[in-house]
């Protein structure tokens, strides 16, 4: 197994794609590390990189989920390529990428191999020093000068930045691809006003990424629903294990088909729509509340711009429904009302769903790029609780 570090700049970058670049020609697997990572040390000693990596192995990437929980998600050549392909399918064809997001996680390392199966040199963003949008705004201007199409893969706060800063370059891009994190409708709006494709997609590391594009399967991927609503998917996509975890494997991968953590149900149109996590089903007085889908109520309001929705518990109800939210446009439009904002999910979801607690707070913990960290939005409003107890 071959270990690339990762820290965002350029030079970095270019290791990581050759290494990718062999390992799908058949060569040695390789590992993306974040050395500024507090838990690169331990993230490198847990994945055993002297011992040979599992059969068919191209790429593992750590993914800690919304938990916070590190694993190993293997991915074979076959996976990351059969992914690409899709994709480009999908998008409009092969084209030029732009890699504004950090390569150690899939969507990243998802543009490094759709620009390999292009046969086209990304630009490639130094996020070293973080986001910004002036950079991503000269590196899309250039990457504009090349033959067509043109894409790239974000996640929504970042789509959310480059609005704010009156689009820089966004609107260049034939698809820009959003994962990481659901698209909010707002954000949506706001991005098709000011004539912005963008592609929202649902996926995971287990799945090499985004497989369902605008809520339909891309090519070879097939979906369904199982107990509970739990989303479950098929085809070539799916890794194949998890690094030195075969009982985790044989958990989640039953005759071919990888059995998510999230809860979705299928719209008349046949698209699939995600409600939440598995975990985040909130059982408040013998009603089942998708945290997920209350967020994504929250979020349609217009002085909301992210939410986080968890169960804490309760004496009476076995959980309440608890929400942090952030405003959307802080300093400048109306703070959150939580007592408008309850009878907004009131109205749209029914009384069992409207959040007995809600604190505004000026952002929300994240555990990677767009991913909230739910264990810690959690015990943040148990705090607040408790400190208003006393």
């Amino acid at each position: 197994m071959r270990v690339v570090e990762v820290d965002g700049t350029p030079t970095a970058v270019a290791r990581l794609r050759a290494a990718l670049a062999e390992a799908l020609d058949g060569g040695e697997a390789v590992l993306p590390v974040d050395p500024h990572d507090p838990a690169a040390e331990a993230l490198r000693a847990a994945m055993r990189p002297d011992e040979p990596a599992e059969p068919d192995t191209a790429l593992i990437v750590a993914t800690s989920g919304s938990t916070g929980t590190p694993k190993g998600v293997l991915l074979s050549a076959r996976a990351l390529l059969a992914s690409a392909r899709a994709t480009h399918a999908r998008l409009g064809g092969p084209g030029h990428w732009l890699l504004a997001t950090p390569a150690r996680y899939i969507g990243g390392i998802q543009v490094l191999v759709r620009a390999h199966l292009a046969g086209t040199e990304p630009a490639v963003l130094d996020l070293s020093h973080g986001f910004r949008p002036a950079a991503f705004e000269a590196a899309a201007r250039e990457l504009s000068t090349r033959p067509g199409p043109h894409y790239t893969a974000l996640v929504p706060t970042q789509l959310s930045r480059l609005l704010d800063a009156g689009g820089a370059g966004a609107e260049l891009f034939d698809a820009i691809v959003l994962g990481g994190a659901p698209l909010p409708d707002d954000l949506r709006r706001r991005a098709v006003d000011a004539g912005v494709r963008v592609v929202s997609s649902y996926g995971m590391s287990e799945t090499a990424g985004g497989c369902v594009y605008e809520g339909a399967p891309l090519d070879g991927v097939r979906l369904r629903l199982g107990e509970g609503g739990r989303v479950e998917i098929a085809g070539d996509v799916l890794t194949h294990g998890y690094r030195l975890a075969p009982e985790l494997t044989a958990s989640v991968l039953v005759d071919g088909w990888f059995r998510t953590g999230d809860v979705g149900e299928f719209a008349d149109d046949g698209t699939l729509r995600i409600l939440g996590r598995v975990d985040d089903l909130i059982n408040t007085g013998g009603v089942k509340v998708p945290a997920g889908r209350v967020e994504q109520v929250l979020t349609m309001h217009p002085t909301v711009g992210a939410a986080c929705v968890v169960g804490l518990p309760d004496p009476e109800w076995g959980q309440r429904v608890a929400a942090a939210v952030v405003p959307a446009d802080p300093g400048h439009a109306p703070a959150p009302s939580p007592d408008a904002l309850r009878a907004h999910v009131r109205a749209e979801l029914g009384a069992a769903a409207a959040p007995k607690v809600l604190v505004v707070v000026p952002e929300l913990p994240l555990t990677g790029p767009g991913k909230v960290h739910r264990d810690a939005v959690r015990a943040q409003l148990t705090a607040r609780e408790t400190d208003a107890e006393q």
